[in-house]
């Protein structure tokens, strides 16, 4: 398994991320995650729609949160050619409490807690944590990469803007 050291910072301190690394115009590929009732779901069921996968730490922290609460109300304009997936490696029971406090209802939420298999294929596992890296990909219809965000800092906000104006190009 690939690592990659000084791509990502938490707290200002380099981490390693384990995984391949995707890259604009490569193919996704096919890796499960858990839904919100315990169900593995493919992300390659969702090809044929426009993909905004983003990758967070824990909906429980306050980027974490900050960002998915963002997504979701950007999601309600988006129209149904566009899908917002967020994964974190938090369980489907507190992802479940947590989008039904936060009102989460227009984006779809995965988790990633068993294998990391997500984590890994995208190459944003943190080897130092086993949590995932602030992370953003637009996929196209096709299963295409066209966007990639690995932030920097995971402690700061991805570029809403610039993700959602190219996942609308795309459809």
């Amino acid at each position: 398994m690939a690592e990659r050291a000084n791509m990502v910072t938490v707290g200002g301190k380099p981490v390693t991320l384990i995984g391949n690394e995707i890259g604009v115009g490569d193919k996704i590929p096919s890796v499960k995650v858990t839904s919100l009732d315990q169900k593995l779901v493919d992300i390659k069921e969702y090809e044929g729609k426009v993909i905004i996968l983003s990758t967070v730490l824990s909906l429980e922290t306050s980027v974490c949160d900050t960002e998915t609460r963002r997504f979701n109300k950007e999601a309600a304009s988006l129209g149904d050619d566009i899908v917002i997936l967020v994964v974190s490696p938090d369980l489907p029971f507190a992802q479940k409490r947590w989008c039904g406090a936060a009102g989460i209802d227009k984006v779809e939420v995965f988790s990633d807690y068993r294998e990391h298999e997500l984590a890994k294929a995208f190459g944003v596992l943190i080897k130092e944590s086993q949590l995932l890296a602030r992370s953003i990909f637009v996929i196209d219809k096709q299963g295409k990469v066209q966007y990639v965000e690995i932030v920097k800092e995971v402690g700061t906000e991805p570029d809403y803007e610039k993700a959602i104006a190219v996942a609308k190009k795309l459809v």
